[in-house]
């Protein structure tokens, strides 16, 4: 990175992408036919001083659309009872909409021109998205449809974890096993992660001068 990037609005710290960190639980690892039964996307900022911040979460329960399958495995895993009556989950469609448009106008705001998926092994919850917009023909996905920024790479580089729970907590930010593998946990967390990272990026890169 350049010095003459360090205090430039989002849209131009990425070359006019907006990261938008998202995490999704599921019914298993394929996207094509297990369920997507949770979604979270956190929105990030930058305040006066050039630092990066997590702001809005955006998060809901997903039914699983017909004919899913349901890996009793994952779900021992995320503790996720489809069934539960207080889970108030809504179609895919509705939860891509709840998800997906304010992400949409985040981008709009912020002059960006696409959202980038930031995730833990991101490519796994950009699957299912994709999957998810292509069975309901949702028309305003606002990411890209492959690239993507993984925490587990960058966590790697600066603190050399790659795992979630010991890169956040290698990063001096708070982890409690028992909140994790929900999809609101793990995207702020996630988040936080993220934004440390790039922030001491840019406290190095300011040192420099």
């Amino acid at each position: 990175m350049t010095v003459e990037l360090i205090n430039l609005p989002m849209a131009g710290r990425f070359r006019g992408f907006l990261p938008v960190v998202v995490d999704v639980e599921t019914g298993g690892f394929n996207a094509g036919t297990d369920a997507l039964l949770e979604m979270a996307a956190v929105l990030l900022d930058i305040d006066a001083e050039g630092h990066w911040h997590r702001t809005e979460t955006h998060a809901c329960h997903v039914q699983p659309f017909p004919g899913a399958n349901l890996e009793p495995s994952a779900l021992e895993f995320n503790g996720i009872d489809p069934d539960h009556p207080l889970r108030f989950a809504v179609p895919e469609r509705e939860a891509l909409g709840q998800i997906l448009d304010p992400v949409r106008k985040a981008v709009k705001a912020q002059s960006c021109t696409r959202a980038v998926l930031v995730g833990h092994n991101p490519s796994f919850d950009l699957g299912f998205v994709n999957a998810a917009v292509e069975r309901t023909r949702f028309k305003r996905n606002p990411f890209h449809p492959f690239s993507t920024f993984d925490t587990a790479t960058l966590g790697g580089l600066a603190y050399g974890q790659t795992v979630l729970s010991r890169a956040v907590e290698a990063a001096g930010i708070d982890w409690d096993g028992r909140d994790a593998h929900s999809a609101i946990y793990d995207a702020e967390k996630t988040a936080d992660l993220f934004c440390a990272i790039v922030n001491r990026w840019t406290e190095l890169s300011r040192a420099s001068l």
